[in-house]
């Protein structure tokens, strides 16, 4: 495969929580989570997280042994836990945390995995593009936002009832009927949305995390089939430039996300 990648921080003087690599035949784009508080829970932070555990995929997927992706994920997130379970407190849901997103090129199959909302965008050869995600946790965001609804914003009612939202959002994380992230807990693995395809069927495949997606959504810049023109005229890089001038213009002042995007394609194209 060739791969070009691209990352942004959201914020100037920021660390950028995202993290993008490659080995051989496999990439890997995480998303990192920061909460607010979390230092008091892990001295480490999102940042060390994120490239502690993007760092430990791609050692596991530089043997390029086969192994299930599921499998993968699950001994990383625990090696990772096992390095700062003694000295932070990783079971607390506003722990470091992060979505996955990796696919890895092996015997003529293209495997992925998704865990959290990242997206990964399959080019299909001769249909159109196929867009996964993991859309669990903005099920549940949406039913555990649901009691602000006809709540007046900046009132003492409005920052009473989302807080309570916040805390029902973060018991349903990792739990069964909940939503699934990269944490504390290997067992998020088995949890992941996996697949395999036939390298013979794509001509490639795109990886995209939630602050760069904006360029589809809220944004409406373009869909998922002009995303991937855009990364064959201008590559990764031009698909973040145009999410930042869009959040540069856009009235309601959204706040930037860290963005990232890896695109991979055959040497044949």
């Amino acid at each position: 495969m060739r791969v070009s990648l691209a990352t942004s921080a959201g914020q100037v003087g920021r660390p950028n929580e995202d993290f993008v690599g490659a080995v051989p035949g496999a990439v890997v784009l995480l998303d990192g989570a920061g909460i607010p508080g979390a230092e008091a829970l892990c001295s480490h932070g999102v940042v060390w997280y994120t490239r502690r555990l993007g760092g430990t995929l791609l050692g596991h997927l530089s043997r390029d042994d086969g192994r299930d992706l599921a499998a993968i994920l699950a001994t990383a997130l625990g090696e990772v836990a096992a390095e700062h379970a003694h000295t932070c407190d990783i079971a607390d849901p506003a722990s470091p945390q992060a979505t996955v997103a990796l696919v890895r090129a092996h015997r003529g199959r293209l495997d992925h995995l998704v865990l959290a909302d990242s997206f990964l965008v399959l080019d299909r050869a001769r249909a159109g593009p196929l867009v996964i995600t993991d859309e669990r946790e903005v099920v549940a965001r949406r039913h555990c936002a649901a009691p602000l609804e006809g709540v007046a914003p900046g009132t003492p009612e409005y920052d009473r009832v989302r807080a309570s939202c916040v805390t029902a959002l973060r018991a349903r994380r990792n739990r069964p009927g909940g939503y699934w992230i990269a944490k504390d807990d290997p067992r998020a693995a088995r949890e992941a949305v996996t697949g395999s395809s036939s390298l013979g069927d794509l001509n490639g495949v795109a990886l995209v995390s939630n602050g760069a997606s904006r360029i589809v959504d809220p944004y409406g810049l373009t869909d998922w089939p002009g995303v991937l023109e855009l990364l064959r005229a201008g590559g990764p890089a031009g698909v973040i430039a145009r999410v930042r001038q869009a959040e540069a213009q856009a009235p309601d002042a959204r706040v930037p996300d860290d963005a990232t995007v890896a695109h991979c394609t055959h040497p044949r194209h």
